[in-house]
């Protein structure tokens, strides 16, 4: 395993802006036998092209032991995409990286390391280091996750814990450092294509309750880019993210069929009142819309202290199990 060979794939969609960078880190991993797979998904903003001129480069070409360039002819969904990366390469171990963020020179070299000492681990996550807008030293913002080991990736844990907290919520979020061994989401099925917009939560709750326990260094192996729309003058902090309600089809189609109803019916209700508030213009914090919100989602919700209390036992469980 010393030198086995390894596949980073990159996922793209309309990443003309950042793409060229996130590949360039490729090219300087400290590990030497790296293939490397790009998967196009149908980008309308120059993407193909600046690929296909980076891949013309006599030194790219030399340095991976194979390229393909994927691409489809019409917009299937980050799942699908992450299914053609897997089908498409011929390493045992997969990297995925989005083309926006970047490999630090050590990620491959670390992950194999950490493999080769746990010849158990299966799905592999490390530490990410945030930055802003750039990758320049002067833009970073923290490395995460920073409450290891008193989180999912405690050492302790099997796959069963980590499902069962899964449930509660998408704890991971230091995704983008994800390393796995192909057969691995083979034998779960692969990913789910008709979830084209959220594709990892579906996955960490197939993996877990599979049996396959997610494994952790506490190592950062990748830049992670947060960016604003620079020309989005909003100046008005919403109550909410979006995502709350975006997230919500995910868990009812993925967590809810495991979860107890108190959970479901205080998930629910802060569901439809969350839409309420967007569909009227209300989620800003201004006025009293937050003080209306929370009074909405707490003091009248008839499941909030409910769920609050299971949540407390749960935790409490999980705690003492693993003291």
């Amino acid at each position: 395993m010393d030198n086995q060979l390894v596949t980073v794939a990159v996922t793209t969609y309309n990443s003309v802006d950042f793409v060229i960078e996130t590949l360039n880190s490729i090219v300087n991993q400290n590990y030497e036998n790296i293939e490397l797979v790009i998967s196009d998904d149908f980008s309308e903003d120059g993407t193909i092209e600046v690929v296909e001129d980076w891949l013309s480069n006599e030194t790219v070409k030399r340095r991976f032991s194979r390229v393909k360039f994927l691409k489809v002819k019409e917009n299937t969904g980050i799942s699908a995409n992450c299914n053609r990366c897997i089908r498409e390469s011929s390493a045992d171990w997969i990297k995925f990286i989005a083309g926006d963020d970047i490999l630090l020179p050590n990620c491959i070299e670390s992950n194999m390391d950490f493999v080769r000492q746990n010849p158990d681990a299966e799905v592999v996550f490390s530490a990410i280091k945030m930055f802003e807008q750039t990758f320049d030293e002067t833009h970073y913002i923290k490395t995460t996750p920073s409450e290891y080991p008193f989180n999912l990736m405690n050492p302790s844990f099997t796959a069963g814990d980590q499902w069962r907290i899964l449930l509660e919520s998408d704890r991971i979020h230091y995704t983008p450092s994800y390393f796995f061994k192909k057969q691995t989401i083979i034998d779960v099925g692969n990913y789910d294509e008709k979830n084209t917009l959220v594709e990892d939560y579906p996955m960490w709750l197939k993996l877990t309750k599979s049996g396959v326990k997610l494994s952790y260094f506490n190592e950062p192996t990748v830049g992670y880019r947060i960016y604003k729309d620079l020309n989005d003058d909003t100046s008005i902090p919403e109550i909410f993210k979006p995502s709350l309600i975006a997230g919500y089809d995910t868990r009812k189609k993925f967590a809810h069929p495991d979860l107890i109803k108190i959970r479901i019916y205080n998930e629910a209700w802060n569901y439809r009142i969350s839409k309420f508030f967007v569909e009227n213009g209300m989620n800003k914090s201004v006025s009293f819309y937050p003080f209306l919100y929370r009074a909405m989602t707490v003091y009248l919700n008839p499941f909030f202290y409910m769920d609050a209390v299971y949540r407390r036992i749960f935790h409490s469980l999980i705690k003492k199990t693993h003291n």
